[in-house]
């Protein structure tokens, strides 16, 4: 029987946190309601720091709704930039296919 090396069927399966991980995960989840209790309560006290205000509102609505999109966009005085896909051969496909599962 051969010794060494990695063995099929063995070690953590893909995507499966760590305990310490998936511990910390549910720990952070049971103060959710209490977290956004918070920021609601910076957002709202007007004697708080307008800098904290805003970034209560922003992490709210990040929270909500998601991050909102960023158009990416380079100067409107230069063309866009062409990115060209390299084509490949089936030879070249099947050779790197075969060096790949060595």
């Amino acid at each position: 029987m051969a010794r060494g090396g990695a063995r099929p069927g063995a070690g953590r399966k893909p995507g499966i946190p760590n305990r310490v991980t998936a511990d910390i995960k549910a720990l952070a989840q049971s103060y959710g309601e209490e977290a956004i209790d918070t920021l609601a309560s910076i957002m709202r006290n007007t004697d708080t720091p307008p800098q904290a205000r805003v970034a209560a509102v922003k992490e709210l609505i990040e929270r909500g709704y998601g991050k909102a999109s960023q158009p990416i966009g380079g100067a409107d005085d230069l063309p866009p930039i062409k990115v060209a896909a390299v084509e490949l051969t089936d030879d070249q496909l099947a050779s790197i296919a075969a060096s790949s599962s060595r």
